[in-house]
């Protein structure tokens, strides 16, 4: 078996090492084609397989009711900072944000370009290190937008926002993609960059209530339409079919481990395995996050200096433990244990830090 170290960088990330060795496995040939799935046609039957068998797997995972289509796009949730208002503008009606860190900031100034936008909560005098409590958006935005998890942060929204049945509830997962259980049939429009907890970079999923796509202006280019793909199942041009076939393995081995339900409460036990670390390190190791705000996904924590730091990630790396290195605009420390992260893996992290602790206070 080839080498393989824990990986806590925070996207493009880990997989599961079923799915790695199940596309290794079908890499040459894949479906009796003698092709890859890189080389056949993406309207060919066998790859039609994998396409629709991807968007249904992703309503099934979810719990989606009828009346919502599945795309897969390109561009990154970047590329949706400025799709979204876009596509759900309404003429003499303004969105409204919660700013929780750099990519709701980025998503905002996307649909500033678009018209006025309100700002309804944020935690930026905090620095980040709390969701705003007892959000509630008004009836009059032309949608609502939140950014479930902050990767640089480490904060995850962990309550659902109050939200009016007429204004549509838009929502950033790129980072807590199916972490953990819950009715995404309260959103409206979901979307997220699948690097982080899904797939490979490449592709971005988005889930869109179908009433809502008759919203985009006529004049609208093509390709930047959500209705354009919606219509053609995503298959108005080529798609990345590679990344959509991980994807597709990345659900099947979820649904095989429990679906979401199940998902959850592994990702619950890990990251209590490095919470409870730095809650029992006193004061050695410190969260950025305040604690009824923590993300499930990215761990990020401080050092009592940045020599220290810099001295836990190169020992982390002599340990086969990857990725530790906080965000550059935040520094510190951050251990992403998105879903493909083992609890082992994160259990190893855990004794390590004890250890590092131990040998440098």
């Amino acid at each position: 078996m080839a080498k393989r170290v824990y990986n806590f960088y925070a996207g493009p990330a880990t997989l599961p090492l079923p799915v790695l060795e199940r596309a290794r496995d079908e890499l040459l040939d894949f479906a009796g084609t003698g092709m890859s799935v890189m080389e056949i046609s993406h309207r060919s039957k066998e790859y039609d397989k994998v396409h629709m068998e991807s968007m249904a797997l992703v309503k099934e995972l979810m719990g989606l009711k009828d009346g919502y289509k599945v795309m897969w796009l390109q561009g990154g949730a970047s590329t949706q900072f400025y799709q979204v208002p876009l596509n759900l503008q309404v003429p003499g009606k303004k969105p409204q944000y919660v700013n929780t860190g750099v990519w709701s900031k980025k998503a905002i100034k996307e649909a500033k370009l678009y018209g006025e936008v309100d700002v309804l909560a944020s935690s930026e005098s905090g620095n980040f290190s709390y969701i705003p409590q007892d959000v509630k958006f008004s009836e009059d935005a032309s949608y609502a937008h939140i950014t479930g998890n902050n990767t640089i942060y480490g904060t995850e929204w962990h309550y659902m926002p109050k939200v009016p049945d007429s204004v549509p509830l838009v929502a950033d997962i790129s980072s807590n993609l199916m972490d953990k259980n819950e009715d995404f049939n309260k959103y409206a429009v979901i979307y997220a960059g699948a690097q982080k907890n899904l797939g490979p970079a490449g592709v971005t999923l988005v889930v869109v209530r179908e009433d809502l796509l008759g919203r985009v202006p006529e004049n609208t280019p093509t390709m930047q339409k959500w209705s354009t793909m919606a219509a053609k199942d995503s298959l108005f041009n080529t798609p990345p079919c590679w990344a959509i076939y991980i994807c597709k393995l990345s659900m099947d081995h979820l649904k095989e481990m429990g679906g979401i339900p199940a998902m959850e409460r592994i990702n619950r036990e890990k990251a209590k395995a490095l919470y409870d670390v730095i809650d029992g390190s006193g004061g050695f190791y410190k969260g950025h996050a305040r604690p009824d705000s923590r993300s499930l996904m990215n761990i990020t924590f401080r050092l009592p200096n940045e020599d220290l730091e810099k001295m836990c990630v190169e020992a982390g790396k002599a340990k086969e433990l990857i990725g530790l290195k906080g965000h550059r605009d935040v520094g510190g420390m951050r251990a992403s244990i998105y879903n493909a992260m083992t609890l082992e893996g994160v259990k190893v992290l855990a004794e390590f830090l004890r250890e590092f602790q131990d040998e440098n206070q």
